[in-house]
């Protein structure tokens, strides 16, 4: 019995980095391109994409 729990473990470990590999493939791939600009408290910041 024990052996089967961890197989469903294995199992639900890879599923799980799987979607979460996904996502950051998918938020990496919709991001804007170009130069990004933000505006704080400690000043101005620009980051080209």
């Amino acid at each position: 019995m024990a052996r089967s729990n961890s197989l469903y473990f294995v199992i639900g470990a890879l599923v799980i980095a799987v979607a979460g590999l996904g996502a950051y493939v998918i938020r990496e791939e919709t991001k804007p391109k170009g130069v990004e600009m933000s505006i704080t408290g400690n000043g101005v910041k620009v980051e080209q994409n």
